[in-house]
C-alpha cells in the first residue's frame, strides 16, 4: 500500500465540512528580498492555526464507532496535539496526547483547552509511548505523518495550490516526519503538474538530507532546533519512499536562517508564522537556496501557533 492522488481527493472531499480552504497570496513586498515571484499557502490561517487538521480529521471520519468509543493517541511537538484535540472534541471522543518537552506552552494550553489528556515525554521516546499505550489500552493511534490517512489529508494541501496557483513553479514544504511534504508531493506530480516540490528542514537536523544520500532511513543526532515544530530525527518508514520518489530536492537552513524568515514574513509580509513555517523563506533570504527570478514561488507556510515568547529570539534579528 502507498499514497494515491485518488486518496488526497477523497479526503479533500471528506474534510471539507470541517476544514478551511485556506487562502494562497502573493506577497510583493517580499519580492526584493527574495528575488522571485512570492506567493504563500497561509495554513496559520487553518481552524487550529496549522495544517496538522487536515491529516487528523481525514483518519477520524474513516474511524469506525467501536474505535472512536475506546478513544484516540497520539504524540506531538504541538500542533497534531492541538489538532488530536480540536477533532475529539467535534466528535465527543476521549484524546490523549503525548507532548514532548521541547513543545511550547502555548501549544500545551491549547490541546488542553479542547479538553484532551497530556502525557509528558521527549522526542526520542514519543512513539514508542504512544505505541505502547495503545497496544495496553486499545486506543486508536494517530501517528502525526508515518500514516497515508494523515497523508492524504495534508496532501489537500497541493491539490488547493493548483487550483489557487495553476502556474506555480516552485513548492517549498517544510520537514519534519515528511507527511506534508509526501501529501503535497504526490498530490502535485500525480496530478501531472510540472511544478517542483522542494523540502527544507533545519540544519541541526538533518534526517532527511542524511538519508536520502544514504539512500536508506538514517537517524541523526538531535542536535537541538529553535523550530519546534521540525524536530523528527528521522524519517518514516511510509513517507521516505514517497519523497525519495516525487520530491525534486532537499535544502536545509539555518538556525538563522529561520530567525531571519520568521521576521521578514512578520515585518514586510505582515504574516505572524511559528518559526518552523520559515525554513524556506529563511533559506531562500539568506541564499541558502537559490531561486529563479522568473519563476512563481509558493512557500507554505504550515502555522501560527506561537505566544510572544516566541517571538523574542527574532528581535535583533536583522533580515535586510
Amino acid at each position: 500500500m502507498t499514497l494515491k492522488l485518488s486518496d488526497i481527493q477523497e479526503a479533500q472531499t471528506r474534510i471539507a465540512p470541517y476544514t478551511l480552504k485556506t487562502p494562497l497570496l502573493r506577497l510583493h513586498n517580499l519580492e526584493e528580498y527574495l528575488g522571485c515571484e512570492v506567493y504563500v499557502k497561509l495554513e496559520n490561517m487553518q481552524l487550529t492555526k496549522a495544517f496538522k487538521l487536515r491529516g487528523v480529521m481525514n483518519t477520524l471520519l474513516q474511524l469506525s464507532d467501536e474505535q472512536l468509543k475506546k478513544g484516540i493517541i497520539a504524540s506531538s511537538s504541538g500542533n497534531h496535539g492541538h489538532a488530536i484535540a480540536y477533532g475529539a472534541k467535534m466528535l465527543g471522543i476521549k484524546a490523549i496526547v503525548a507532548v514532548q518537552d521541547t513543545a511550547p506552552t502555548f501549544k500545551k494550553e491549547k490541546i488542553l483547552e479542547h479538553g484532551a489528556e497530556i502525557i509528558p515525554t521527549t522526542v526520542e521516546e514519543r512513539f514508542k509511548l504512544t505505541e505502547d499505550l495503545a497496544e495496553e489500552h486499545g486506543y486508536e493511534l494517530i501517528h502525526p505523518f508515518n500514516d497515508y490517512r494523515v497523508m492524504a489529508g495534508q496532501g489537500t494541501i497541493g491539490l488547493e495550490i493548483l487550483e489557487q496557483l495553476p502556474d506555480v513553479d516552485q513548492i517549498f514544504v517544510p520537514a519534519s516526519g515528511g507527511g506534508i511534504l509526501s501529501g503535497i508531493a504526490t498530490a502535485v506530480k500525480e496530478s501531472g503538474s510540472s511544478a517542483k516540490v522542494h523540502g527544507v528542514e533545519p540544519f541541526n537536523l538533518p534526517k532527511y538530507n542524511v538519508s536520502l544520500k544514504n539512500e536508506e532511513i538514517t537517524k541523526v543526532e538531535n542536535k537541538g532546533t529553535i523550530a519546534d515544530g521540525l524536530v523528527t530525527v528521522v524519517p518514516g518508514d511510509k513517507t521516505f519512499p514517497i519523497v525519495e520518489k516525487y520530491v525534486d530536492a532537499f535544502h536545509t537552513a539555518t538556525e538563522e536562517a529561520m530567525k531571519m524568515g520568521q521576521k521578514l514574513l512578520l515585518m514586510e509580509g505582515k504574516i505572524l508564522a511559528e518559526i518552523s513555517s520559515s525554513v524556506g523563506i529563511g533559506a531562500v533570504l539568506n541564499k541558502e537556496i537559490e531561486v529563479n527570478p522568473k519563476d512563481k514561488v509558493c512557500f507554505v507556510i504550515t502555522g501560527g501557533n506561537l505566544g510572544f515568547e516566541q517571538l523574542d529570539y527574532i528581535k535583533d534579528i536583522d533580515y535586510k
